[in-house]
């Protein structure tokens, strides 16, 4: 894991690589509370049967759910030492390029795409993080991640 202790290190690091992190079991129990969560039950993430006569041969996670899982991947990546605040700012874009089957183990990496000064003492982040599930050739998720952060 990557630690950076100010402002300065995140500006000295643009293009560098983080990760991969630890794995992260997205099992179907967490599947089912997500559908119930965002009242999305379409079949392909819930029903077993139907879904292993569908595209993919058995239920797969919610596109949405897997990007949820990007705070808890990425804080394996990296560590901020010193930041009084740390907001998720959102995200530039968003792709799901392979589907995420249901009890599989997905990490993370990511490359730090730019960090930009916004105003005295706050800047901006911008993390293009992969997660990737067991054995995936492609990735399941790959987003740009936005945070603001402001150092103490």
């Amino acid at each position: 894991m990557r630690t950076f202790s100010s402002a300065e290190e995140l500006l000295g690091a643009v293009g560098e690589s983080l990760g991969p992190g630890e794995p992260y079991l997205v099992e179907q129990s967490r599947i089912q509370a997500f559908a119930d969560a965002t009242d999305d039950h379409q079949w392909i993430h819930l029903d077993e049967e139907r879904a292993a006569a569908g595209p993919f041969g058995t239920r797969i996670a919610h596109g949405f759910l897997t990007l949820s899982l990007l705070p808890v991947l990425m804080g394996g990546l990296y560590r901020l030492e010193g930041v009084k605040m740390a907001v998720n700012y959102g995200l530039n874009k968003v792709r799901f390029p392979s589907p995420l089957p249901t009890g599989s183990s997905v990490v993370a990496s990511a490359v730090i795409s730019e960090v930009t000064p916004i105003a005295e003492g706050i800047i901006q982040v911008v993390l293009t993080v992969s997660i990737t599930a067991e054995g995936a050739k492609k990735p399941c998720c790959v987003a740009e991640s936005v945070g603001r952060f402001s150092f103490g």
